[in-house]
């Protein structure tokens, strides 16, 4: 889920073009999420082999990894950890979201209805360890780095974002600039054409950037108290937030008290017992995080994709050559500097 901070920030509109030979820190588990959702039939199933095994995640990490690539972008992909234990309702509910798009699903394909048979099976992605591990494979022969990260994957990206190793951290969610991110973008995963919602209505979907110290100074706040404002919300470790305040009654209450706990001592909103204010705060502020990794992008091993994907998934030869070949054409100028 992640905080929803959509209300308070104001992005800026970006192109794949201006990226070039910048390091992005890519939330793996969120694009892969992404994959898994989108990358559908008109039905809702997903994409799958010969023996039933879904592969949408490997169609969409694939290709758009390639489209990276062509692009002149270097990216590394963060895989989450052990979840803090405050993250456990947080999946908990996750669960509970995905048996009921399950039982949502079958009832749509039982009346015949694809388009709602499609929106629930959007919600019962899953992503299993075994999907885990095919992507670690492909992305180690498309010669792009993965880093295994203790806990949150987006602590990590923004711990290495904020250390210089990373130009910034790619991610749907908003948690990256929590954890110190001074750039995050969004959509890059998933830019292009999308239907709205319940709506006959496509629009196009563009790669966005926050600036972290951009978003504090129009808001007027230091990092410490948007956590604030992002634990009134909800995030993943209080997913009901402070029943009844949203995003601008937040940004009130953080300006007049200055902080959380002078707001709740003050009696202007009411104490949550089952909130650990101080714990949240401190997984934003001091995440666990590693920094014994090392990043380095190599050759693609083709053999590795076709065995991978076509022989291993049932991938289409044809298709997959096609788009090894625009990497080809690129091989021998921005692509040959990062070996």
């Amino acid at each position: 889920m992640g905080v929803n901070l959509r209300d308070l920030i104001t992005p800026t509109k970006i192109t794949l073009e201006s990226l070039k030979g910048k390091v992005l820190a890519i939330d793996a588990y969120n694009a892969l999420y992404q994959f898994l959702s989108i990358i559908r039939q008109p039905d809702g199933t997903p994409l799958m082999d010969s023996r039933g095994r879904i592969t949408s995640h490997l169609s969409g990490l694939f290709y758009r990894t390639v489209n990276f690539l062509e692009m002149g972008l270097k990216p590394v992909y963060i895989l989450d950890g052990k979840p803090p234990e405050l993250k456990m309702k947080e999946i908990e509910r996750r669960m509970e979201i995905k048996e009921k798009a399950e039982e949502e699903y079958r009832e749509a394909i039982e009346r015949g209805d694809l388009e709602a048979a499609r929106k629930a099976a959007q919600a019962t992605a899953k992503l299993t360890s075994e999907m885990v591990e095919d992507a670690k494979k492909l992305l180690e022969a498309l010669g792009v780095p993965w880093i295994q990260a203790p806990s949150e994957g987006e602590a990590q990206a923004a711990a290495m974002t904020l250390r210089g190793d990373a130009w910034a951290t790619v991610s749907q969610d908003y948690d990256s600039i929590l954890f110190g991110a001074p750039r995050l973008i969004r959509n890059l995963t998933i830019s292009g054409r999308r239907k709205l919602p319940n709506k006959p209505v496509y629009v196009e979907i563009e790669p966005e950037i926050i600036f972290l110290d951009k978003v504090l100074k129009e808001l007027g706040l230091t990092r410490e108290q948007l956590i604030d404002i992002a634990i009134l919300l909800g995030t993943d470790f209080n997913p009901n937030g402070f029943k009844g305040i949203g995003p601008k009654r937040a940004l009130k209450i953080i300006k007049t008290y200055s902080s959380l706990k002078a707001a709740i001592n003050s009696g202007a909103i009411s104490s949550d017992f089952s909130i650990d204010v101080d714990a949240i705060r401190e997984i934003f502020i001091n995440p666990k995080v590693s920094y014994d990794y090392k990043l380095s992008w190599s050759e693609i091993n083709e053999e590795k994709i076709k065995r991978l994907l076509c022989d291993e998934h049932d991938f289409s030869l044809e298709r997959i050559e096609s788009a090894l070949a625009k990497l080809k054409k690129i091989k021998s100028s921005s692509l040959d500097k990062w070996f």
